[in-house]
């Protein structure tokens, strides 16, 4: 049992990061300031005045070294180091990206959470979009998010803003900063390999503005995934957990393989090799029947089937993109905004 908290120390404090979050920024550090914990904002190289913005709204504001790459990763490392160099006695950091709205009751519901299950290292809630009528790609988003309570068995699917244990994440050494996409996702499947656990809380979370309104955006976010899943079965494919094992096989069959197949033979086979098309229709049925099995509406399960084959392709550039990154020795951040 957690003895009592030290009068005027609290245990979590909130890293927030971003980068030309613009008046999204704002809206996201003053729903913070009505919670007392003490708040590091990390900024990416911002062109929109999100340092100064930032200033007044919280504890402290951390513009990183430019002379680094910048990733998601290496700014949640460096907001919690000085996050806890400022607060030693802080026991727990939730991380939250500039483009969300932290909820009211989660902070409270974290920390009890955490407090009562030494097991427990990371505690997430439910993220909803704001606004899911905005565009498809923002309604995709808002199906991304579905998930029920409890226990997370699959440590790979961990999302960026979380409660963490600051112990837990110390000793696993945070993020990686090398890891352009998917590090949240990463850092969970070290979680799991070092037998802690993940839970999803029946509280909401926060909410999240995709504001993701051209298929370019969709595009570039899409070819992101694809890096995170060739970068993330590199590190773990092989471990205990086989992270991403199955979604680069899937990548590289769809994304990759297939397609490439279908136009170097069509061709000499007069155009019949066009019909191995067919063999998306059958995957793209399998992932309707899926997602209507989760509770889906027709309407959303066929958006989500379109996108989700479609994304195929985009996942494919990502992960050749990555293959040629690690030949480099060189990642940089992918921006979809």
């Amino acid at each position: 049992m957690t003895p009592p908290e030290a009068a005027g120390v609290p245990a979590a404090g909130v890293v927030v990061i971003g980068r030309n979050e613009g008046e999204r920024l704002v809206a996201c550090l003053q729903a913070l300031r009505a919670q007392p914990r003490p708040v590091v904002y990390v900024d990416s190289g911002s062109s929109d005045g999100s340092p100064e913005r930032a200033r007044p709204l919280c504890d402290a504001v951390l513009p990183l070294d430019p002379a680094k790459p910048f990733s998601a990763a290496r700014a949640r490392n460096e907001g919690a180091a000085l996050l806890h160099q400022r607060h030693p006695g802080l026991r727990y950091v939730q991380f939250i990206d500039g483009d969300c709205l932290m909820q009211p009751t989660w902070l409270d519901a974290a920390e009890a959470a955490l407090d009562a299950d030494p097991k427990l290292a990371v505690v997430i809630g439910h993220l909803q979009e704001m606004k899911p009528e905005a565009s498809v790609y923002n309604r995709l988003c808002a199906l991304e998010w579905q998930s029920p309570a409890g226990l997370i068995d699959n440590f790979g699917a961990l999302g960026g803003i979380m409660m963490v244990k600051l112990a837990v994440f110390e000793r696993l050494g945070g993020f990686r900063p090398e890891v352009i996409a998917g590090e949240d996702s990463e850092f969970g499947v070290r979680v799991g390999e070092a037998g802690l656990q993940v839970r999803k809380l029946d509280v909401a979370m926060a909410r999240h503005d995709a504001d993701i309104h051209r298929f370019s955006q969709w595009w570039t976010r899409s070819v992101r995934a694809g890096h995170a899943i060739g970068q993330r079965a590199f590190l773990h494919g092989d471990g205990p957990l086989r992270d991403c094992a199955r979604e680069r096989k899937s990548t590289w069959l769809w994304g990759i393989a297939l397609p490439l197949l279908v136009l170097l033979t069509a061709w000499p086979t007069r155009g019949l090799s066009l019909l191995l098309l067919g063999g998306y229709v059958l995957l793209g049925w399998r992932i309707f029947r899926f997602r209507r099995g989760r509770g889906d509406s027709a309407a959303d399960a066929w958006l989500y089937t379109r996108f989700n084959l479609l994304a195929k392709l985009a996942n494919g550039r990502g992960l050749l993109r990555f293959q040629w990154n690690r030949l480099r020795g060189r990642f940089r951040i992918i921006e979809y905004k």
